[in-house]
């Protein structure tokens, strides 16, 4: 997974230095892990300003907005709050994108959601792309799978604004 995660980062890369265009990012369960990814590319510095780790409701609502009716009325671990994730971090860190993950990567769930659902968001403030990622694997893989899964997304969020 390792090649494929360089692979990911730069054709990130490439489209984020040509167009001029920054990122950022806003993890929970993945815990900085795509940010990393983003920034193993040599000059990455040129488009990724930083990232925000929000493990806890606090964060997510003090730091990247997330509402605190959003998160009452679904779990964290939801396609909503992923949204919203990726409109703060637009915000707080001033870029033009932002990926995000939220999600139960291991051992446990909350219950009525199992271990394994991952939600990604990426995009910008107007328009968020997301997927949610169901299967369990364990804590270590679904961490791995949840980082080039964010990565893919993006790129084909990429795609599509060059094909606008």
């Amino acid at each position: 997974m390792e090649l494929e995660t360089k692979i990911l980062s730069r054709a990130l890369q490439q489209y984020l230095y040509d167009n001029d265009k920054t990122i950022g990012t806003a993890e929970s369960c993945t815990g900085g892990r795509i940010a990393e990814a983003i920034i193993a590319t040599p000059g990455s510095s040129k488009y990724f300003k930083g990232g925000v780790i929000a493990y806890t409701n606090d964060v997510k609502e003090n730091i990247l907005g997330v509402s605190e009716e959003t998160l009452a009325e679904e779990d964290p671990v939801s396609e909503a709050v992923a949204k919203e994730m990726v409109i703060g971090a637009c915000k707080s860190l001033n870029v033009d994108f932002a990926i995000s993950s939220t999600g139960y990567a291991g051992p446990s769930g909350n219950g009525d959601i199992p271990v394994g659902t991952i939600w990604l968001a990426c995009g910008n403030t107007e328009e968020q792309l997301t997927l949610k990622l169901t299967e369990d694997f364990g804590r270590d893989v679904n961490l791995a799978i949840a980082t080039n899964s964010a990565l893919r997304l993006f790129i084909s969020l990429i795609k599509e604004e060059l094909n606008k």
